[in-house]
């Protein structure tokens, strides 16, 4: 079987970070052919350290000299859409960071063009492929938590504004908490209920926090040009009466200085994620099973290999184009919501 050629537009902390060491682990599938980036001494820069042989500041001949059919997509959120469509023109499949867009029918678009043109669109949801999402799976295939009626979501940080990069910048990440921590614990509760469409949502935003100021403990921000939330709150409900609940924040006074959780509440059991923690009923008395053996999987290395799989019609538990695409509209009815 062929390698595929795989080239990375972005030339940030999570290529450098995540995805281009999670690939070169996976040299026997991929090979990295280019790094492209706006500033090319960035792209350059990136390339060498990985031993990259191609840098590029234009997509375009990026696509004509180096032929690429995966392109992974690491630029900031209003760049997700005009990139991806791109790639895909380009007969590329496609591993795009979190969230799809910033606009739902953009990730609705992304995934018409995908499934016409016949290739893999996927996001980079990678808490999907720890142990805890896994167990989590098996006890309810199992039938260990009955029907699944609410799950309560939360991805919290007390002092967590990045003092870096464009997250306060609502024009390029389109918005703050939400669409950039509150779209992976959504992910996973909608995941848990095999990815439904709400019929109600009911979200507030709040920028009290980012607006005026103080103590950070992911670097400083300006109030000034704060224009994102810092912390967001959604209450969704379905068709069969499940619901999600639902909290993010960049800032929020709290007592710890993060906290990123799912409760899953069943009929026959309930579920704390992190650490994993079953809440049952055993011989009469109510239970509180622990797994303390759960291996301490690379979640991002799983995730692209769940992304490659899924290139080569592999089964596959990568976020689909499709699943991006319902999420994205979850977010902006949120944020719709909260502007009501």
């Amino acid at each position: 079987m062929s390698k595929f050629k795989v080239a990375i537009i972005g030339g940030g902390k999570i290529a450098d970070s995540n995805h281009i060491p999670a690939l070169k682990q996976l040299s026997d599938r991929v090979e990295i052919v280019a790094v492209c980036s706006r500033d090319l001494t960035k792209a350059r820069a990136l390339a060498d350290k990985h031993e990259i042989d191609k840098s590029f500041s234009n997509t375009l001949e990026m696509y004509e000299q180096c032929a690429p059919n995966v392109v992974v997509i690491c630029t900031p959120n209003n760049l997700h859409y005009s990139q991806t469509m791109e790639a895909l023109a380009h007969n590329c499949h496609v591993f795009c960071e979190k969230p799809p867009a910033v606009h739902a029918q953009n990730a609705l678009e992304m995934a018409e063009l995908a499934d016409e043109k016949g290739l893999t669109l996927a996001y980079n949801f990678q808490l999907r492929q720890s142990s805890e999402c896994k167990l989590l799976m098996r006890c309810q295939a199992d039938g260990l938590l009955g029907d699944i009626y609410h799950i309560k979501a939360n991805f919290l940080r007390r002092r967590g504004i990045p003092g870096w990069g464009y997250f306060t910048d609502k024009n390029i990440q389109g918005g703050g908490a939400l669409i950039d921590l509150g779209v992976h614990v959504l992910d996973l509760a909608l995941y848990t209920l095999g990815y439904p469409k709400p019929d109600q949502v009911l979200g507030n935003t709040y920028d009290f926090i980012g607006k005026s100021g103080g103590k950070g403990l992911l670097g400083s921000w300006n109030p000034d040009t704060f224009s994102v939330e810092d912390a967001a709150t959604a209450y969704l409900t379905f068709p069969n009466k499940a619901s999600i609940s639902l909290s993010a924040s960049f800032a929020l006074n709290m007592q710890a200085e993060k906290d990123r959780n799912l409760e899953i509440f069943g009929s026959k059991g309930g579920v704390k994620l992190f650490p994993f923690t079953l809440h049952t009923e055993l011989a009469g008395e109510l239970a509180d099973v622990q797994f303390p053996y759960l291996e301490d999987v690379d979640i991002q290395l799983k995730n692209t290999e769940a992304f490659l799989d899924a290139c080569f019609g592999r089964p596959s538990t990568v976020c689909t184009a499709k699943q991006g695409a319902i999420l994205q509209e979850i977010i902006e009815r949120i944020y719709q919501s909260a502007a009501l």
